[in-house]
Parts: C-alpha cells; sequence; structure tokens
C-alpha cells in the first residue's frame, strides 16, 4: 500500500450520463469491470460499495479509474460529492478492489485465430483508447465474419458510441483482420 495520499479527480466523458473518476492507484492491471447492478458485485467490493451511493446505477472499475453512470433520478452534485469519499475510504481501508474469488475473462486456448487476432488487437489498441474517455469494450463473439461488442461504462449509452464503433472499431479490426465484414454492438 502506497503512502502517498489517495487523490480522485473528477473527468468529465462524452457520455453525459457517466462520470470519470481517476485514481492514483491501480485496481487492475489491465481491462475493467462493468456492474451494471449491484447483485452482480459479489467478488468485486469496491463497486459493490460504490452501489450504496444514491444515484448510482452502474460502474465500471478500470486500471485506476471507475467511471459511475447515474440514475434517472440521480443527483450529479451528490454522486460528484460521495463518490470520491467512498473510493478514498475503501482505499484507506487496505481491501483490494477484487476479492480472490473474481475470475477476469482471458484469452482461450480454444480461440481460433481469427478471435486471437481481434482480442489482440482490442487489448493493445481500443480499449487503452476507449479508458481514457470511461469506457471499455468487451468482446463477446464472431461469427460468419461478424465481430460482436459490447460498450461498457462511459460508451455503453453515450451519444458517439456507434461512431466510435463503426468508424474506429470497425475500421481497424477490418484494416488487421480481412476476414471481418462487420462490429455489432449488442
Amino acid at each position: 500500500m502506497s503512502n502517498e495520499p489517495v487523490n480522485v479527480t473528477l473527468e468529465f466523458t462524452p457520455n453525459p450520463s457517466t462520470l470519470k473518476f481517476v485514481v492514483n492507484r491501480t485496481f487492475c492491471e489491465r481491462g475493467a469491470a462493468n456492474f451494471t447492478e449491484e447483485q452482480k458485485a459479489t467478488h468485486a467490493p469496491l463497486a459493490k460499495k460504490l452501489f450504496s451511493v444514491d444515484g448510482v446505477k452502474a460502474v465500471l472499475v478500470g486500471t485506476n479509474f471507475v467511471t459511475i453512470t447515474k440514475a434517472p433520478d440521480g443527483a450529479w452534485d451528490t454522486i460528484a460529492e460521495k463518490v470520491p469519499q467512498t473510493i478514498e475510504g475503501f482505499i484507506q481501508s487496505g481491501k483490494a478492489a477484487f476479492d480472490e474469488e473474481w475470475t477476469w475473462e482471458t484469452a482461450s486456448s480454444n480461440d481460433s485465430d481469427v478471435v486471437t487476432k481481434i482480442k489482440q488487437v482490442l487489448d493493445q489498441e481500443i480499449r487503452p483508447a476507449v479508458a481514457m474517455d470511461g469506457g471499455d469494450i468487451a468482446f463477446s463473439r464472431y461469427e460468419d465474419g461478424i465481430v460482436y461488442l459490447q460498450m461498457q461504462g462511459a460508451c455503453s449509452s453515450c451519444p458517439s458510441s456507434v461512431a466510435t464503433l463503426k468508424m474506429g472499431v470497425e475500421t481497424r479490426l477490418k484494416e488487421v483482420i480481412p476476414e471481418i465484414q462487420e462490429v455489432v454492438q449488442i
């Protein structure tokens, strides 16, 4: 545990329903974990704690940030005040953001060459880029030339997510993997 004071910085995202809180600590080595409801945060104590803040609808825990999606009846003032306090208190308690029962999705030896390449491009290029805006993109499946992805965090309901998906992600994946015909959001 670092002796450096916990610093939580608020950043706005392109999605008007989300805020990104950057923290001077590491929650995970790579990627992000998305929680659209508290019940799914069983093995993610930080996310579970953040759901106790009034107005929090969803939580995405990234490498060194947390993205909060506001419920329709939530108040930004409350979230902007309480979320940093909750994160600081959680970190000061010494608990890990994820417990030992948490499992990260990893590449599988059963993946085809195309799926392996898709995951590499997503992990090395695309996910770090969308994380800067407080989001994440998760691979779902690849079938008949179509890549199915799930937009998460700030990307999940962002007005520009379709443009990001089609002009950014689809274009890049097609450059690297000619077999890909289309990228679709699920």
